[in-house]
């Protein structure tokens, strides 16, 4: 029902900005959405999430470096990433699901194929 897409990743040295972008297609009303990224040898963690009314929520890790919106008009899902750190390098992805308010369908059933965001020091 839903196919999602990235862009946006690239190479960035410590302190610089990266905005991912993720485009929905499909039955796009109602989602809660994600961000997740995983590096090699660590376990996948969400670092951001919007529900379907816009609450959002952070990973203590990025809070107050990054920031989810949407652009609802354009079906878009943004991360703005600043001040970026070595350790933020990982595959990131976008996630969706249906919702209500705050309720969100979990785990989400609807995946991106990623994009890559490197950081060097």
């Amino acid at each position: 029902q839903v196919q999602l897409v990235e862009s946006g990743g690239g190479s960035v040295q410590a302190g610089g900005s990266l905005r991912l972008s993720c485009a929905a297609y499909g039955y796009t009303s109602n989602l809660c959405m994600g961000w997740f990224r995983q590096a090699p040898g660590k376990e996948r963690e969400e670092v951001a999430s919007i529900d379907s009314v816009g609450t959002t929520s952070y990973a203590d890790s990025v809070k107050g470096r990054f920031t989810i919106s949407q652009d609802n008009a354009k079906n878009t899902l943004y991360l703005q990433m600043i001040r970026l750190k070595p350790e933020d390098t990982a595959m990131y992805y976008c996630a969706a699901d249906f919702g209500t308010g705050s309720y969100c369908y979990s785990p989400y059933r609807y995946w991106g194929q990623g994009t890559q965001v490197t950081v060097s020091s």
